[in-house]
């Protein structure tokens, strides 16, 4: 046999290794062009937040037909009532503590607040801590009569695969779900939205609103980099693996 005829084509040997290559190069290629569509997303998100939270002064609460996620999330709004406190609701949740980079654990405190002009609305009052779970142990912020409140719109807080299923015969919260909170309390006809409170101290210092943030993070052009690095870092080395291949069925 021709020693030429028997070698086995050098290309022909790159093949599967090139098409691995390939789709592993795609999906890097991939994830960095989503981090930089994320990292577009979260700056609009921002920008919206500063320009409803910040710059517009508060407004009335839109009817609940009329709610539009799209314009009115985030939007400053002011609403006079009543609380229902014996129908809150506890989230578990983490908020910043005075430590950067250690979070409180406690509860977000979800009460209705049934409005001077009709209709009841959820209020997410603020953040307490896990120790302040016994409204016995926080009266001084139970306000009884009248009271005006200040906030953000926001919807439900979606759950992800991450987050526990609620447990309502329990009480168990983990997430804003408007319409299952509504439903637990035996509440009718709430609006698809809840209020954020803003920070105006209520009495005793508990709970502390003012918990929605602008700072959101935003790594998404360092996570967008690094997956295009390890795309580079792919390309090189598969590029000195075939030299280094090809070299090997060169002839002497």
């Amino acid at each position: 046999m021709n020693e030429a005829t028997g070698r086995q084509n050098p290309l022909a040997s790159l093949t599967i290794p090139a098409l691995a290559a390939g789709i592993v190069l795609a999906i890097l290629l991939g994830l960095g062009t989503w981090q930089l569509q994320r990292k577009a997303e979260k700056e609009a998100l921002i920008a919206q937040i500063i320009a409803r939270s910040r710059v517009e002064p508060p407004a009335s609460l839109p009817a609940p037909r009329d709610w539009n996620p799209a314009s009115d999330e985030f939007r400053r709004v002011r609403v006079t009532g009543s609380f229902f406190h014996d129908k809150e609701t506890l989230v578990h949740g983490l908020a910043a503590g005075s430590t950067p980079g250690r979070a409180q654990q406690g509860f977000y405190v979800v009460t209705p607040l049934v409005r001077d002009d009709g209709g009841t609305v959820l209020v997410n009052r603020g953040f307490i801590r896990t120790e302040l779970k016994d409204p016995a142990r926080r009266s001084a912020g139970q306000v009884s009569g009248e009271v005006t409140v200040t906030g953000i719109l926001r919807g439900s807080e979606p759950r992800t695969m991450f987050v526990p299923a609620p447990d309502p015969a329990r009480g168990e919260w983990y997430n804003r779900d408007i319409a299952g909170i509504a439903a637990a309390k035996g509440i009718a006809d709430v609006p698809p939205f809840l209020i954020e409170a803003d920070a105006t101290s209520n009495p005793g210092g508990w709970p502390k609103g003012g918990q929605l943030r602008v700072d959101l993070p935003n790594n998404h052009l360092q996570y967008a980099f690094t997956w295009f690095g390890i795309a580079g870092c792919l390309i090189g080395v598969f590029g000195v693996f075939a030299w280094l291949r090809l070299k090997e069925a060169a002839p002497a």
